[in-house]
Order: C-alpha cells, then sequence, then structure tokens
C-alpha cells in the first residue's frame, strides 16, 4: 500500500469512529488502524449489536463529515495530562493503551483532532498518525461487513465489535475493487472444496485440521510432486522427520524463546521430558546435516521435507485452507559455503519462476529485512545481519529482479526474499520464501573441513517454493475458479453412458482411458444425459464422453470440454494423445 493511499484509509477509521459517537454517544472506542485492504475500527456497544441498516446509516454519516472537509489537526500532550483528558472522555480502552504507553516509558502521547471549516472540533483520537490533511481527500469509501474481535487479540477479554471498511482515492478504483470482493466471493475455496468435494473439517477432529477426500487429496499430491519435481533439478534430496521433537532442539535453535507461544506441546506418559509438535523442520534437518562429517567438497548439502508442521493459531484466526494447525510446506534447507550462496539462491529463484509461470500467477520479490531499532526480536550480531542482507540485495540487482524492501519483516535468524503472487483477480499472498541464515549453524555448532584443514560454519538456506501444498490449494481453487487445469483436475475425465445398455462399453473406455495414465471416472446413474452433463460441469471436469450406439458404432469419441456446449468428435487415439500432452505439459 503506498503511502498516500494509507493515509486515506486510516483518516477513514477515524472518520467512521466520529460517525460512531455521533449515532452512539455511549460507544466505547478502542483501535482503527489502516490495513491491506481498507481500514477497521473496534467498538464496544456495551448489548447492542451493529445490523446491515447501522452500517448504511454510518456510511451516510460518514459521507457528510467528508463533505465537510474537516481538517485532521496533529497534536502532542505530555503523557499524565494525555491520561487525565481521556479519563474525562470515559474511554476506557483509550486509557488502557494511554497507561501502557507511559509504562514503555513515552513521555508525550500524539492525537489527531478533526476540525471543522468553523474551527469547532468533532473528534479528537489517541492515534500516531499517519493522516491525509482534510476529510475531503477520502474521496470513495465503503463499509463492508462487522465481525467480533477480542480485544488486544486476547481470547480472555471483552469481544469488541469491529467494523471493516475500505476507502480508495477515486470511485473508480472502489468500484473495481467490489467487483474483486463479488468475484472473490463467488470463488471463496471454502464453498468451493464443499461443492467440488476436495476436504472437510470435523468438529470432532479439530478446528484447523482439514480431511482430504480422494479428490482433494489428488491435488494436493499433484501440487506437492510439482513442487518436488522442481526442487530434485537443482539437487535437492527428500528427506523425512518426526512430527514430535524434544524442547532442547527448539532451545537450540532459538524457536524456543522466540516461537514457544504458537507452539503445540506434547506430554510424555512415561517422562518428564517436554516434548512440542514441530512448527518447522529447519532444526531437525541440521541434525541431519551434522550426523557425520563433512568436507568442503560434500557442499552443498540440499535437504527437502514434507512432513506435517503443527502450529496452536487461535481459532478466531483460523480460515479454511488458509490458516491452519495442521499443514505441510514444501520445505527445503541447503548448507553451503559462502561462496557457493549467489548460485543456490539463484537456482531457488529459477524454480520459483517456473512454478509461478505454470500456476499462471504474477509476482513479485519482497526484500525482507530486519529492524534494527529492535534487536530483541533475532538472533546473531548486528554485524552479521548487515552483511546478510547486503548480499542479498547484492543477488536481487545482479539478476534484474524487481523488488520493494520492507523493514521488520525478516525471519528471526535471517533476511529474506518472500515471493508475493496475484491471483486471477489481482489479490496478493505471500507464498514462497529463500531465506539465509548465518544464526542457526552456529548455534547448533555445524562445521566443515575447508580445503585448508580448518573447519568452517556452514551457512543455511532456508525455502519453499509455493511454501504450504495446503494453503496454496487453498488459493488455487480461488485462482482457478474451481475450474483446475487438466493436469490438476481431481479427475480429468467423465465418461458418459446414455443409458445401462452402454455402461459396459464406458467401463472399457474408462479401463483403457486410466491404462494411458489419465484420471476418469463413469457416471453410471440411470439418470438422463442432460443431468450427467450438468452433474460433471457442476464438478468442473474438464472433459465429457458422451457414448452411445452412434459412438460405438464409429468408435470415435462425442468429447464435451468443461463450459463450452459444443460436442466435438475425434479418434480415441487422438483424444488420450491430447489429454496426456496437457497433463505433461501442465497446460
Amino acid at each position: 500500500m503506498d503511502e498516500k493511499l494509507l493515509k486515506i484509509r486510516h483518516t477513514a477509521s477515524h472518520i467512521l469512529a466520529q460517525a460512531v459517537l455521533e449515532i452512539y454517544p455511549e460507544a466505547q472506542l478502542a483501535i482503527g488502524p489502516a490495513i491491506e485492504d481498507g481500514f477497521y475500527y473496534d467498538f464496544d456497544l456495551g448489548d447492542k449489536s451493529f445490523t446491515t441498516e447501522d452500517l448504511i446509516a454510518l456510511e451516510k454519516k460518514m459521507k457528510k463529515i467528508i463533505a465537510a472537509n474537516q481538517k485532521m489537526k496533529h497534536y502532542t500532550e505530555e503523557t499524565d495530562k494525555s491520561i487525565s483528558y481521556i479519563k474525562t472522555k470515559k474511554q476506557p480502552y483509550k486509557l488502557e493503551l494511554a497507561e501502557d504507553l507511559k509504562k514503555e516509558g513515552e513521555t508525550v502521547l500524539s492525537f489527531y483532532t478533526m476540525v471543522g471549516q468553523d474551527g469547532q472540533q468533532y473528534f479528537t483520537d489517541l492515534c500516531a498518525g499517519p493522516h491525509v490533511d482534510s476529510t475531503k481527500e477520502v474521496k470513495a469509501i465503503k463499509l463492508l461487513k462487522v465481525a467480533g474481535a477480542y480485544w488486544r487479540g486476547d481470547e480472555k477479554r471483552k469481544m469488541l465489535q469491529r467494523i471493516y471498511g475500505t476507502a480508495f482515492e477515486s470511485q473508480t478504483e472502489l468500484d473495481q475493487y467490489l467487483e474483486m470482493l463479488k468475484q472473490a466471493e463467488a470463488r471463496d475455496h471454502r464453498k468451493l472444496g464443499k461443492e467440488l468435494e476436495l476436504f472437510v473439517f470435523s468438529e470432532l477432529v479439530g478446528p484447523g485440521m482439514p480431511l482430504y477426500t480422494p479428490r482433494g487429496t489428488i491435488v494436493r499430491r499433484m501440487i506437492v510432486n510439482y513442487s518436488n519435481e522442481l526442487q530434485q533439478q537443482i539437487g535437492y534430496n527428500e528427506v523425512h522427520t518426526p512430527n514430535l521433537n524434544k524442547a532442547e532442539l527448539f532451545k537450540t535453535s532459538g524457536h524456543y524463546d522466540k516461537f514457544k507461544a504458537d507452539m503445540l506441546s506434547v506430554k510424555s506418559n512415561y517422562t518428564d521430558e517436554e516434548y512440542f509438535l514441530k512448527p518447522m523442520n529447519c532444526p531437525m534437518h541440521t541434525q541431519i546435516y551434522a550426523s557425520k562429517l563433512r568436507s568442503y567438497k560434500d557442499l552443498p548439502v540440499r535437504l527437502c521435507d514434507f512432513a506435517n508442521l503443527y502450529r496452536d493459531e487461535k481459532p478466531g484466526e483460523l480460515h479454511g485452507l488458509s490458516r491452519l494447525r495442521c499443514f505441510s510446506q514444501d520445505d527445503g534447507h541447503c548448507f553451503c559455503r559462502e561462496d557457493q550462496i549467489e548460485q543456490e539462491f539463484t537456482a531457488v529463484l529459477a524454480i520459483i519462476k517456473k512454478a509461478m509461470e505454470t500456476y499462471g500467477m504474477e509476482y513479485w520479490i519482497r526484500l525482507s529485512l530486519s529492524d534494527p531499532k529492535h534487536p530483541e526480536l533475532y538472533i546473531g550480531e548486528r554485524s552479521t545481519w548487515e552483511k546478510s542482507e547486503k548480499l542479498l540485495e547484492e543477488i536481487l540487482v545482479k539478476n534484474s529482479i524487481k523488488y520493494k524492501t520492507v523493514e521488520g519483516d525478516a525471519a528471526f535468524y535471517g533476511p529474506k526474499m518472500d515471493l508475493v503472487a496475484s491471483d486471477a483477480i489481482g489479490r496478493a499472498f505471500q507464498i514462497s520464501t529463500v531465506q539465509l541464515d548465518f544464526n542457526m549453524p552456529q548455534r547448533f555448532g555445524l562445521t566443515y573441513v575447508d580445503s585448508d584443514g580448518s573447519e568452517k560454519t556452514p551457512v543455511m538456506i532456508h525455502r519453499a517454493i509455493v511454501g504450504s501444498p495446503e494453503r496454496f490449494m487453498g488459493i488455487l481453487i480461488e485462482h482457478y475458479a474451481g475450474a483446475f487445469p487438466t493436469w490438476l483436475a481431481p479427475v480429468q475425465v467423465q465418461v458418459i453412458p446414455v443409458s445401462g445398455d452402454f455402461i459396459e462399453n464406458a467401463n472399457s473406455l474408462s479401463c483403457r482411458l486410466a491404462a494411458a495414465g489419465i484420471r476418469v471416472e463413469v457416471d453410471g446413474n440411470n439418470e438422463t444425459v442432460g443431468y450427467k452433463i450438468r452433474k460433471a460441469e457442476k464438478l468442473k471436469i474438464p472433459y465429457m464422453l458422451v457414448l452411445g450406439e452412434k459412438e460405438v458404432a464409429s468408435k470415435k469419441l462425442a468429447v464435451r470440454s468443461r463450459g463450452s456446449r459444443d460436442m466435438n468428435e475425434m479418434p480415441e487415439n487422438d483424444f488420450v494423445d491430447k489429454i496426456l500432452a496437457e497433463i505433461k505439459n501442465r497446460k
């Protein structure tokens, strides 16, 4: 989000807060930031709940505030005076924020006041900004929905009401965004996943732990197989590591201190040792590397792993396949010498590019760096971070790769290149990552014998191609609107006999297609041909073969492609060649 749009959306959240107070003077305000796709504000209305009609009224009120061209005036005030002022407003959530800022050592607090053309002060909010100069710069707004949100994300605190909205510099941009939302709703992978019979969730199994049906398992496997094919091309070897690990492993890696709140603990009935379900594979891969003496000639050592991972996500943050407690990754780690870093990054970036071309997704690279103001968030020496961050930027420049730099988004052990891909309707998703790590090999005492006989510490490169196959499957369902390309489709061909007289012929054809390597099903139900075609269309099967007396006699197939009303005749061998070519070329 560019700076101007950030300011517009942040200002829109303040306009919303003012509108709420004008209609509900007793409302208590929490926080209201700008976010990637718009803004939100959290409110406590006691027993009252916002309705659709309320959103309409609030949006109307917001447009009046915008038209009034109120100025956004910034000022600061000494902390104790600020707290006294907030107390007079009877805003407990703002008071808690102000008192916390005082505890953190802030001596002055920042406020924004909305001032009318007549000089009247309409609304003042505790806020660090930034904002546009006037409400009139917010050209187009829309309130979208109401959701629940725990105060400060803590499930033990009060549940507030969060109003989501969006704002743009023009009505045209807003209209385009609303159309995208309409398409996104139709493409929602949770809805399509159920309709296409790909995955289910069960309360008995638990939230965030999907169960993949036979169809869904095929799609997931195809994603995994393709990632494996790509990484084998650049020398990665697949390993398999346990889901359960001792706490000492994560204490050494640094995850115990930095990541423990997101890890699921496990208790043994027989020992007092502390165990965790692993949230990532990298610590285990260090132990495979450390299992024997390594020479400089052995490097790079490239390992990849599809074992399940587990993270203790908050229930309110779980969302279909997009946010899970149990998932895997096309995860890989390379242990190499410093002089091999560039070639390894270049090779990984090349297969990521190939994957995105295959899946038909545009992308750009985000160079995620550390925040030097908060060294406590990271492990390792500052000099090491500066060295690795400079190296990554040099690789991007040398390879003429366009990128954006984001400070504060690095992993706790090193900087990274994150691939941000856009789907068919323009939404952005962070998918792939390549990370440079000088720290973890040192923490585990990893070494190799250099050419001069001295011991050296290898560099560790963490990388993923599409990240989590489960999450990526959800992205692809929406990207393709459920209409997978032939190579990914769980059923590639549906054979439709026109009556029971031709089921034997249909089964024989199905066997021949399956023997050729095509995923095929026969719809032998006692239903009309039209109904069977509609069922196949609903399941978004790429090809339907209608089989009746004419087709049996002519020994030609009547082929109907997904989304087409036309029926084309084709010799069986030609059809098989066509499908196999689409599968091979992943078109």
